[in-house]
């Protein structure tokens, strides 16, 4: 299943360091398998509050979003963003072709009914 590294960017900035880690994060993608779904870009916000831009990165699993995350690599330039930028970043799985929101609904009624 895909995993995918998601940014809510809370206050995106221009500066040297942040293009610095722009031109550099691609190389550290590429072992990884990443690439770019969504990368800023416009917003329509249709429920509550959204500042700032969102980054979505499609990995061929969590492990090797993980991986990316953590490599030495990557952490070298995450200061760059995390210096200017606040934001939040999670790792989180896909679900396949299949998945029906439905099923997963009935899981959880079933738990819960089991449990009471």
């Amino acid at each position: 299943m895909a995993g995918y590294a998601i940014a809510h960017l809370r206050t995106p900035t221009a500066n040297d360091e942040v293009f610095e880690y722009l031109e550099r994060i691609q190389a550290t993608l590429d072992p990884f398998n990443g690439r770019f779904l969504v990368h800023g870009g416009a917003l329509d916000v249709l429920e509550g509050t959204w500042p700032g831009a969102v980054v979505v990165i499609e990995f061929p699993d969590t492990d090797s979003a993980h991986s990316w995350y953590d490599s030495a690599a990557y952490q070298a330039i995450l200061p760059l963003r995390t210096g200017n930028i606040e934001a939040d970043a999670v790792i989180v799985a896909g679900v396949g072709p299949a998945y029906d929101a439905s099923s997963t609904a009935a899981a959880m009624r079933a738990q819960i009914n089991g449990a009471s």
